[in-house]
């Protein structure tokens, strides 16, 4: 389906905007998604910004679009369809200009993408409001973290709702787009071998890791003072967990589907004062050795002589439901990680009775891989064929999302984008959601501000030894993919 738009990208010279949201777009416009008779208005601050647009988003396609994506006859279209726009967002009379090409012509549905730091949402949809931008079928896209705590979100979102509907915000979360995360779902509630064995009964613990190799350098500004557990997990890394612990909706509605997620949310075991020491960890990085070279460390990274924001988290958290309250979620997430990998892994329980006594069986986990791939393995134990007696190994059935389409590569930012334009706000979150995320999250950086304790840890290792401590204490022990 072919659909006309009107995009306006705030923060169109951004990093986001040239590394994400314009390879994507473009995407759209290639792939017939998007009519290429659609307006795309590319705001920039600053003068060189709008007068070098068309040329920064050429430059863009060429860095960041894959090989088999580059089609110079798209890319001319595409580039067709794109306006620069010099606006000043502090500035409300910089705005004159958009609203004077907006209501020149106007195609049905109305996007603004806010790919701008949070702190300026307020003032954005207030001017669009009082430019009377907004129509019924307007859709504002906004980036989170918003806010750093539940206060400041809360007033950000208030400020959104004088102006839009709830139904016409759509925040954004790239991991939910992944086709992994969507066939999560899929696999859940659509086949019996799963949706029968997804409680406590069957499933020992739960991993959600996002390691990152990449340090803070080019995102200084907004990672001092916010860290990993402000920046990842509140952010992607319970939206996953919400995910593998919700009921099944009723119905795959958006409604449905942000009612479960919000009674997981709410259903977080608090953490408060020391059960906050006991079952975290915080941790920053210092200078190491990566990919045969040294790295270096937070404070190198920031020019800073000291700081106390953390790069690494790790926590033991538990959901007060019948379904989960004897499962142990363990999150870890951190940066000069050793590894670039994004994976939840379920780990079933052993078996009750063990036929092979002689023989150590290991546990059947199903690991759902996000990144550097979208796949899905399933560790089990079979019998040895090149043995004759009867000898098991661990095999892997593997489900590897590219292969499955040949050269097919399914891009998170630009299902999300489509899905925005489409109204669609399943993978999107409700107020409530982040609310309820923050009521989780505040109690422990509250605590942490208290007790200061923070490790440190090698770049290019696997984190502080304080989180390898956090799960060896309970008898178990991180899976690391080959």
């Amino acid at each position: 389906m072919e659909r006309m738009i009107d995009c306006v990208l705030f923060g169109a010279s951004g990093d986001l905007a040239l590394s994400k949201l314009i390879p994507s777009i473009y995407r759209c416009t290639k792939e017939g998604h998007v009519s290429l008779q659609s307006r795309l208005f590319f705001c920039a601050r600053s003068q060189s910004g709008f007068e070098n647009m068309h040329k920064n988003v050429k430059d863009a396609l060429y860095r960041y679009l894959q090989e088999e994506e580059k089609d110079e006859k798209a890319m001319a279209a595409f580039l067709d369809c794109v306006i620069p726009i010099q606006v000043d967002i502090t500035d409300k009379s910089s705005f004159k200009q958009l609203k004077s090409q907006l209501t020149t012509q106007s195609n049905p549905t109305r996007v603004f993408y806010l790919a701008i730091p949070p702190g300026h949402y307020a003032q954005v949809a207030r001017v669009l409001h009082d430019q009377q931008l907004i129509t019924e079928s307007t859709r504002l896209v906004v980036e989170k973290p918003i806010g750093s705590d539940l206060t400041s979100s809360e007033s950000i979102n208030d400020a959104l709702a004088t102006v839009f509907s709830e139904q016409q915000i759509f925040r954004i979360d790239h991991y939910l787009g992944k086709e992994t995360v969507q066939n999560l779902l899929a696999m859940r509630f659509g086949n019996s071998l799963f949706e029968r064995f997804w409680d406590a009964d069957a499933i020992d613990h739960i991993q959600i890791s996002i390691n990152e190799r990449v340090g803070v350098k080019g995102r200084v500004d907004y990672y001092e003072g916010i860290g990993a557990l402000k920046d990842m997990v509140q952010n992607h890394l319970l939206q996953l967990l919400c995910l593998i612990a919700m009921e099944s909706p009723n119905e795959l509605t958006p409604e449905s589907i942000h009612r479960e997620k919000i009674k997981v949310l709410k259903a977080l075991r608090p953490l408060t004062g020391e059960s906050v020491n006991e079952n975290t960890v915080r941790a920053q990085y210092v200078a190491g050795g990566q990919n045969n070279q040294m790295e270096s460390g937070y404070l190198e990274d920031t020019e800073l002589s000291e700081s106390t924001t953390e790069t690494f988290v790790a926590i033991k958290a538990h959901i007060n439901s019948w379904t989960w309250s004897k499962v142990p979620f363990y999150l870890r997430t951190g940066k000069r990680l050793s590894k670039q990998r994004a994976e939840i892994v379920i780990q079933f329980k052993d078996v009750a009775l063990s036929l092979y006594p002689e023989q150590q069986l290991q546990a059947n986990r199903l690991v759902i891989q996000l990144q550097p791939e979208e796949r899905l393995r399933l560790h089990m134990m079979a019998k040895d064929r090149e043995s004759l007696s009867t000898e098991l190994k661990p095999v892997v059935l593997d489900l590897n999302f590219l292969e499955q389409k040949g050269s097919y590569r399914s891009f998170a930012y630009k299902r999300l984008f489509l899905d925005a334009v489409d109204g669609n706000r399943s993978l999107f979150m409700h107020r409530d959601e982040v609310a309820a995320a923050w009521q989780w999250i505040d109690p422990i950086a509250t605590q942490w501000n208290k007790t200061h304790d923070l490790h440190l840890y090698r770049a290019g290792t696997d984190g502080p030894e304080a989180a390898d401590g956090l799960i060896n204490a309970d008898g178990r022990a991180w899976f690391e993919s080959e």
